[in-house]
């Protein structure tokens, strides 16, 4: 075996393949099935003892019908047995022995290696079985786990057939791998039937030894898997794609769920009974909805956190009662008896919240009840007797205590008895909360009695909440527990001290004053015209939402101080760039020794303690200098050398990916100890200009002792080594070029013990003339110059030598010696006379060429002679000195510490691929797009510099002209393209670095000294060889960017010996999930060559895939298949295929594709990581750290998920994307922070979070997969986590790169994925038991971090909303007038009451966006920088994208909860830097923005032109100001940050388009994108499956519309000022005489317009000329005035808007009628009016000169700033590469 990995030649098409190998030869990771082979791996003793294990069947009962041999083991026994497919034991035999070989491994103590010890097995067995063991308890069951046999030969056999069997089940289990609890059902009854085998059972219908029923090829997947799963399968098409409701159709929870009652038992049986209703499909017989009804309402929100809802109504109750009594302060008005009995309302109230909540929870759970859960329904019944029965209780004693009152005429004892009464009741209503808040404040008594499976606790508990088998125990510990209850009291004093204060109670005076006004006269027919409570409706409805709403804004404000400061407590940001890391990189070696650098340690319990404390001392010492730990390094070479070739290896991998160039790299590199140098070996970075300042400083201090001068230059680290390093340099380099045995070598080794000698006695400065130096200095530099020539000139070389031999000895010393004296001393020649030729003549030897080593370390001392400035620039690019400056950070942050790799937890890394970009191929780099723009010019201008390394690596690897790069270097051109976009090979690249990094951590864990110390000169001499042999790729037909991928053959993989390949691939897996590569494969599909081009040059890279095999002529097979690219064999090989019982989708796409490959996943943990995610080296070394994460406790749990920080990569593309990416951040950074600690929710928000594999595959895996309502599949394996007990933390030492959208198409697709998931997981069963079962503190986190942040996002909308409709109510109704009129004192209240609720929303829109980015900008690059960032933010629009991703937001959330619709929108990774038509902004933004703004736009014009108060100029402003922002950042944000929006001549050509493509007729086949007709019925699937109540809401929301109509009619000078109803109904002549203009004019265009065109213009004519009459006469004979025909449109253009929303509701009655036909040619003119309304501020700003230059100046600042040339790829003068 190879241990090493080779770039491997593509084999060419057409040539034959090597002859296949034997099928048991094709292995995964290790060959198992032959112990005799020569692998690395089998050299563990651990392997061996694992595999030693299984094959020990001893005295087992062999299944019949087969011959067994010895070659076989349990798990063979196992298959044989019970019908396991033959590939699902072999990966699972695989799975298991890694896994046990990895346990033994970590044994800390001593144990026979080659023996498995019990206490792993043990361990492994009692993890994966303990989800199994709790469900038997809670249903009451015994477990089937039978470990206590003491006739048992061998106990331990049977712990390890349990674990094989488990094992086998989930391994072929396919989708209901989603069901945990189901599954431990069928473990269940199989242990069972195992026991049976062991023990010899006789069957007593056979009288045979028992034999398990379910038996045979297959049987397991045919007769267990494929019965349930056809059931899954039957309720998928049910529920139509996931456009049923919801509680129409069995989801896997519900299935799951079915496992959860004891009725399992009773219905399936075993085997299973595949007549049970559970499998039924008629609705007569099936089984409906399990433990949780979806339904479709925004009565969820209330229903979920309904102790929330219950705190804000009765605050705000209390509160209106408090402000009312018109005391300055709330403690004096509660002085007054009235106001204290007034305040008992509240409990009324309460008691009316638990009968609505009672009420929700019948309604929509009614279908849960059935025979077997009448209990349910009775609980049901008797939470709202018992509600209404408090309401009544409550009502009746507040009645008679104020008749005791009013009867007496005062408070007196009868009626304050009463009182007591009254609160004796109330007593008794909350001892149900009282309990619960002693259970708060002792936690761990809640979690006894939740997770103990007591009849009599849960009989206590039956009344409060449903026993089920999740969402127990969920209570944390005490000291978290205060934590986040501290946290949440003051969020919560804060808000309700700001709602009463200045929301509250400034509302009371102009209520009163509305109350109190009388004799308003009414612009229309008011209804309700005795009194003015809908004027103070209208004036409470937004302020009362600001209220429900505001506490996420006091959310944001603490929760980002909490950050901020728990990031600082953390060391975050301490090292922000490469100056400040040179301050501390003399201690940075150190660090990186203590943390990355495993120690043989005691880890015995005693220690602990003790080893935390000095460790914790240690980080001090590294943190703050502390005792110079940097003088540890020096002195051990073997130390320093360790640490440069880590710090080199970080270097290289730097290089490699062309962030910096060749100068760079011998600038940052670490030289290894060499030249005799006493001193640790800076970067050169680090020593330039050093020797220059300590060469002045000697001749300013020319004077001055030894000692006080060599303590001035020691106050600089880097200085006192640049100068210890260039003096032991220039040594060694004098005595290597001149030749031994020479008297030239003599003088030169007696000269440097001269000098010594005068160090050491401290007298340099007393013999030698320090201004000398400078000569000295200046001629060395010349002497290195001669010896870095490629032709040496020896006669140069020698005078310079001359000139350095009299500088010393002729000027440098004080006291000069006469040449009698040296040649005395042996410093001179001793005989002139001779032939010997003059000094240094004939004793030079040059170096040899070849030596780069030599040569290196010659530039190094070049470069500290000659660098004359501080080098902070290096390295130039951007991302290359982020990168360093974390990494630097994180090592001085707490983290564990690194075992070493054998040690180590075992992790697997998991990708999920469908058809994205794995490769850019050549034609898609250099196909231009309508700009004339390619890919490859985009990515050379945006990463100008990484395209000048590439160029430059090129070049020394034999690119000989750059035209070559399309020829001979197209491979690693496509590459260099590839690891710039989102692509596979980029993820690939990122994630094979924890490869590397191992391979290189396993070499230094075994590595000798000699080893360590000999490793830079071997890399340095095979390094040049390499280089010089580097075109050798090309003539021999290899391809050099396999060099690149192929970490074996730079840098370190120089010094591996093999052994490193094993103990990286036994602790590290890379499964990417490529779900269509078979058909791929199939179609000849570039992207499968791409793939396999990935696996041939990435060992420890797999793929899955799901095959499709025709089987008949109807049947189709599916099949979970693994392979990978085998090394010898120089092919794609197959490892492992296993059937699948039917296809693979039946839910969301992604997690399934996840589900089917996991089972080809290893080790203890498996990290999560999407297609748009990167790594890089220097992070991947810490990976080590991170998994120890998992031994430690936080709180009272060891983490189940731990959660890794996220690094944005593609905000450097635009402004908009840095937007994109400043948002993202702070969310995965500051956010989750908080989240973890102290707020205790912190859920899985995607990737990368690494997860406990074996916890997690035993409760439902990473993520969840029901169609729809898992929409946001990754957040619901987080619920799961917590419901079912995990805990997840964050950790911020260590970061992955992530991809993000960069276009605002793209931007806004994702909001609306995301937003609608949310709105799905407002209805699922996850979100409502963390409501109930999470305390209050924790629910309160948990809501306003996930759903009740997209909710109150809506809230300010319907704020916005609910405020322009009020002030329009008020204007057009003439209470506004008259209140002015009436010169009232609350009137000018009235007007700051708007303002007040206008700025609350721009505080809203503030601190949802700025805070936190600004927070966490400060607090990771620095105060001043986060400010320049923020006003750059603003410069460039910021809130204006901010305020308009707010809109798709709430648009897509609503909608969600309200019609459903929910799917998955892919949004493409590609680069956005093309134009975008006003066609398809329309189509896109048309519902979610256009409308809604006009529609604003539209109550803000009727409002001033109708308002009193729009007199006042200032007023209107101060009020309407920030909706105008909203109405202006809806409609104008699509064309701003779209690239040339501004371009008039694209204006034009938009136009056109958008005309062509609203009347291009609609036919049955068109796209949305073609017709106007199939993107308006597209439009309206919402409303196709939405439920009854939906439409009702719909119809009812739509009404809003005839307002308008109402309203301004009676402003008409028609009327005459009449008010009566009559003229509102005489209106609607109006709208039906202007819908019968355009029906005729539209039938006269069908009848007439292609044939009797005449006849058409005669109809027009006679419809204009009638039209115009009526106008006229109307002129003459009424009141009508040519302005009431523009003020009409305002009213009448809405109503027509309003029906056809109504008629699209009631589409399925009126589409077979003509009123449809009507509909649609109405509808298409609306679109056609918003499409100008929206077209003429975007052509006005295009035709205006210098627009367009100004909105590319702010799409692409920050390329600006970087020296790009945007101008040239916007007007796309592209230039040959």
């Amino acid at each position: 075996m190879n241990l090493r990995q080779r770039p491997v030649p593509a084999r060419a098409y057409g040539s034959p393949p090597p002859p296949p190998p034997l099928f048991e030869d094709v292995y995964n990771i290790i060959p198992i099935h032959n112990l005799l082979s020569d692998h690395p791996s089998l050299r563990y003793p651990e392997v061996r003892a694992a595999e030693a294990a299984l094959r020990v069947v001893g005295d087992l009962r062999k299944p019949p019908f087969m011959e067994w041999h010895a070659g076989l083991d349990l798990m063979d026994w196992l298959g044989f047995f019970f019908g396991f497919q033959r590939d699902n034991v072999r990966n699972q035999r695989e799975h298991l022995v890694l896994h046990l070989a990895n346990a033994q491994m970590r044994l800390q103590r001593p144990s026979d290696a080659a023996v498995l010890d019990p206490a792993v097995l043990r361990g492994f067995r009692r993890e994966l079985l303990k989800n199994y063991t709790s469900w038997c308890s809670y249903l009451g069951r015994r477990s089937h786990v039978q470990l206590s046999r003491r006739r048992e030969t061998d106990p331990l056999r049977r712990e390890l057939l349990y674990a094989c069997l488990y094992l086998l089940i989930w391994g072929e289990a396919a989708n209901l791998r989603f069901t945990p609890e189901c599954l431990c059902y069928i473990f269940h009854h199989m242990a069972g039937e195992l026991n049976q085998i062991l023990q010899d059972d006789i069957d007593i219908n056979t009288g045979m030894p028992y034999f398990p029923p379910i038996s045979g090829e297959n049987a397991f997947l045919d007769k267990v898997i494929t019965p349930i799963y056809q059931a899954v399968k039957s309720e998928v098409v049910r529920s139509r794609n996931g456009t049923a409701p919801h509680s129409a159709w069995r989801n896997y929870d519900d299935i799951n769920e079915y496992f959860w009652s004891r009725r399992c038992f009773r219905r399936l049986k075993w085997p299973i009974d595949v007549s049970a209703n559970f499998f039924a499909t008629g609705n007569d017989k099936r089984v409906g909805k399990t433990g949780f009804v979806e339904q479709r309402t925004f009565w969820n929100v209330f229903r979920s956190f309904d102790r929330l809802w219950v705190l804000l109504f009765l605050f705000l109750q209390a509160a209106i009662i408090v402000a009312w009594e018109g005391k300055e302060y709330p403690w004096k008005a509660l002085e007054s008896r009235d106001v204290q009995v007034e305040l008992l309302t509240v409990f009324i109230t309460w008691s009316g919240l638990r009968l609505l909540q009672s009420v929700l929870d019948a309604g929509t759970q009614y279908s849960l009840v059935s025979r077997e859960t009448m209990w349910l329904g009775v609980r049901m019944v008797l939470k709202s007797i018992v509600a209404t029965t408090w309401i009544i209780v409550f009502s009746v004693f507040y009645a008679r205590i104020w008749s005791q009152k009013n009867s007496d005429g005062l408070w007196s004892e009868k009626a304050n008895r009463r009182i007591i009464t009254f609160l004796k009741a109330g007593f008794v209503f909350v001892i149900p909360e009282l309990l619960a808040l002693l259970l708060f404040i002792l936690p761990w008594i809640r979690n006894v009695i939740e997770e103990t499976d007591w009849m009599v606790f849960y009989l206590l508990t039956w009344w409060f909440q449903t026993r089920i088998f999740v969402g127990r125990g969920l209570r944390e510990g005490l000291v978290d527990n205060v934590k986040y209850t501290l946290f949440w009291i003051v969020v919560l004093a804060s808000k309700f001290s700001f709602s009463y204060f200045l929301q509250i109670k400034p509302l009371v005076a102009p209520t009163k004053a509305l109350l109190n006004l009388k004799g308003v006269i009414y612009n229309w027919h008011e209804f309700f015209s005795r009194t003015n409570r809908a004027a103070v409706v209208v004036l409470w409805l937004p302020v009362v939402l600001v209220y429900l709403m505001d506490l996420q804004i006091w959310y944001s404000i603490f929760s980002s101080l909490v950050g901020a400061a728990i990031g600082l407590f953390s060391h975050l940001g301490e090292i922000r760039n490469i100056a400040q890391l040179r301050l501390r990189f003399q201690f940075f070696a150190s660090a990186m020794q203590f943390n990355l650098v495993p120690e043989d340690l005691n880890m015995s319990h005693q220690a602990t303690l003790i080893q935390k404390l000095r460790e914790a001392i240690h980080r001090l010492k590294l943190r703050y200098g502390l005792g110079q730990p940097y003088k540890k390094i020096e002195s051990s070479q073997v130390e320093a050398t360790r640490f440069a070739l880590i710090w080199n290896e970080i270097i290289i991998t730097l290089r490699e990916e062309d962030l910096i160039n060749d100068e760079e790299l011998e600038l940052m590199k670490l030289s290894p100890n060499s030249w005799k140098i006493r001193v640790i070996r800076w970067p050169c970075v680090l020593l330039s200009n050093e020797l220059l300042l300590a060469l002045r400083q000697a001749v300013e201090l020319a004077n001055s002792s030894d000692n006080w001068l060599w303590q001035r230059i020691c106050k600089n680290e880097y200085r006192r080594c640049a100068v210890i390093e260039a003096y032991d340099s220039v040594s060694y380099l004098l005595l290597q070029i001149v030749k031994h045995d020479t008297v030239e070598h003599s003088i030169i080794e007696k000269l440097f013990l001269e000098i010594d000698g005068h160090i050491q006695t401290g007298k340099f400065t007393e013999t030698y003339k320090l201004n000398v130096l400078e000569k000295i200095h200046a001629q060395l530099i010349s002497l290195i110059e001669l010896l870095m020539m490629p032709n040496k000139d020896l006669g140069r070389v020698v005078n310079v030598l001359q000139a350095l031999y009299e500088l010393y000895f002729r000027e440098l010393p004080k006291e000069k010696k006469s040449t009698l004296q040296l040649r005395k001393e042996g410093l001179a020649i001793p005989n002139p006379d001779t032939d010997a030729g003059l000094l240094f003549e004939n004793a030079v030897q040059f170096p040899d060429g070849e030596d780069m080593f030599f040569f290196q370390q010659l530039r190094r001392l070049q470069t500290i002679l000659t660098s004359r400035d501080s080098q902070n620039n290096v390295p130039k690019n951007i991302e290359a000195r982020r990168r360093i400056a974390f990494f630097s950070n994180s090592l001085f942050m707490n983290m564990p510490r690194a075992p070493k790799v054998d040690k180590m937890m075992a992790f697997s890394v998991l990708t999920p691929y469908y058809d994205e970009d794995v490769l850019y191929g050549k034609e898609s780099l250099r196909s231009p797009n309508e700009d004339g723009i390619t890919i490859l010019f985009y990515l050379q201008k945006i990463y100008e510099d990484e395209w000048e390394n590439f160029l430059q690596r090129m070049r020394r690897e034999g690119m000989e002209d750059e035209n070559d790069v399309w020829t001979v270097k197209a491979r690693d051109l496509r590459l260099w393209a590839s690891y710039r976009g989102q692509t596979l090979s980029r993820t690939v690249r990122g994630m094979m670095y924890y490869y590397r990094a191992l391979q290189m951590f396993a070499f230094l864990d075994s590595a000798s000294e000699m080893d360590i110390k000999q490793g830079p000169e071997v890399i340095a001499s095979l390094g040049s060889l390499r280089q010089h042999s580097a075109s050798d790729g090309i003539d021999h037909g290899t391809q050099p960017a396999s060099r690149n991928l192929n970490r074996a053959i730079s840098g370190m993989g120089l010094l591996f010996k093999g052994r490193e390949f094993a103990s990286a691939m036994m602790k590290f897996t890379y499964v990417v999930t490529c779900q269509i590569y078979g058909n791929q494969k199939r179609r000849g599909d570039s992207r499968a060559d791409d793939i396999l081009y990935l696996m041939k040059n990435n060992e420890a890279l797999r793929v899955a895939y799901v095959d499709e095999v025709q089987a008949g002529r109807e049947e189709v097979r599916y099949y979970s298949v693994l392979v990978k690219y085998d090394q010898q064999l120089k092919k794609e090989v197959e490892v492992y295929r296993i059937r699948l019982p039917g296809p693979l989708k039946l839910g969301e796409g992604k997690p399934e594709n996840q589900n089917h490959a996991i089972i080809f996943t290893r080790g203890d943990a498996v990290q999560t990581i999407d297609m748009n995610q990167d790594n890089s080296f220097e992070e991947a070394l810490k990976m080590r750290n991170l998994l120890e994460e998992f031994k430690k406790y936080y709180g009272i749990r060891k983490p189940k998920i731990l959660g890794v920080r996220e690094n944005v990569f593609t905000g450097s593309v635009s402004s908009l994307a840095w937007f994109m990416s400043a948002q993202e951040m702070s969310f995965v950074t500051l956010g989750q922070r908080v989240l973890a600690n102290p707020l205790k929710v912190r859920m899985h928000y995607g990737h990368p979070d690494v997860f406990d594999r074996f916890w997690f595959l035993t409760r439902g895996g990473i993520s969840k997969a029901s169609k729809v309502i898992n929409i946001s599949e990754d957040i619901f394996a987080g619920f799961n986590c917590t419901l079912r007990g995990g805990n997840v933390t964050h950790h911020e030492y260590i970061q992955v790169g992530k991809g993000r959208d960069v276009g605002l198409n793209q931007i806004s697709i994702f909001e609306a994925k995301v937003s609608s998931g949310n709105g799905e997981q407002v209805l699922s069963r996850d979100v409502y038991r963390l409501g109930h079962r999470l305390d209050f503190f924790r629910m309160l986190s948990f809501f306003y971090t996930s759903v009740g942040s997209y909710f109150n996002t809506m809230m300010v909308v319907l704020t916005v909303y609910a405020f322009l409709w009020g002030r329009l109510y008020l204007a057009l109704s003439g209470i506004e007038g008259a209140v002015k009129r009436a010169s009232l004192e609350n009137s000018s209240n009235n007007e700051a009451l708007g303002t007040i609720v206008n700025q609350q929303f721009i505080v809203q829109i503030g601190l949802f966006t700025a805070l936190p980015m600004v927070v966490e900008n400060y607090l990771e690059h620095g105060f001043l920088q986060a400010i320049w960032d923020f006003i750059t933010m603003q410069l460039q629009l910021s809130s204006l994208f901010y305020t308009f991703s707010m809109g798709t937001r709430t648009h897509f959330f609503g909608r969600t909860i309200l019609h459903g619709g929910a799917r998955y929108r892919a949004t493409g990774r590609g680069f956005v830097v093309q134009h975008k038509s006003f066609a398809e902004n329309y189509r896109l933004y048309s519902r979610s923005h256009f409308v809604k703004a006009i529609e604003l736009g539209v109550i803000l014009t009727v409002y001033a032109s109708h308002s009193p108060v729009s007199k006042n100029s200032f007023v209107y402003i101060a009020i309407t100001f920030s909706s105008w922002v909203l109405v202006v950042s809806w409609i104008m944000s699509p064309f701003v940050f779209n690239p040339s929006g501004f371009d008039w001549l694209k204006t034009v050509y938009d136009f056109e388009d958008f005309l062509n493509w609203i009347w291009h007729r609609g036919g049955i086949f068109l796209k949305a994108d073609q017709s106007w007709d199939a993107w308006w019925l597209e439009e309206q699937d919402h409303l196709r499956t939405t439920g009854l109540w939906g439409k009702l809401l719909e119809i009812i929301l739509d009404l809003r519309f005839f307002f308008f109509q109402y309203g301004v009619v009676y402003h008409l000078n028609i009327t005459g000022g009449n008010t009566s109803i009559g003229v509102y109904l005489l209106s609607w002549i109006y709208m039906v005489v202007a819908v019968a203009i355009y029906v005729t004019i539209s039938y006269a265009y069908d009848k007439y317009a292609a044939k009797e065109h005449i006849y058409y213009r005669l109809v027009q004519f006679i419809v204009i000329a009638v039209t115009v009459l009526v106008v006229v006469l109307l002129l003459e004979f009424t009141r009508f005035e040519f302005l009431d025909l523009v003020t009409s449109l305002l009213a009448f253009i809405p109503t027509g808007w309003g029906l056809i929303l109504i008629a699209q509701v009631l589409r399925p009655f009126l589409q077979s009628t003509v009123v449809w036909d009507t509909v649609v040619s109405l509808a298409r003119l609306y679109d056609m009016l918003f499409g100008l309304i929206v077209m003429a501020p975007l052509a006005l700003l295009s035709w205006m000169p210098g627009f367009q230059a100004m909105q590319t100046r702010i799409l692409f600042n920050e390329a600006f700033s970087r020296g790009l040339q945007i101008s040239r790829i916007l007007t796309g003068k592209n230039s040959n590469v």
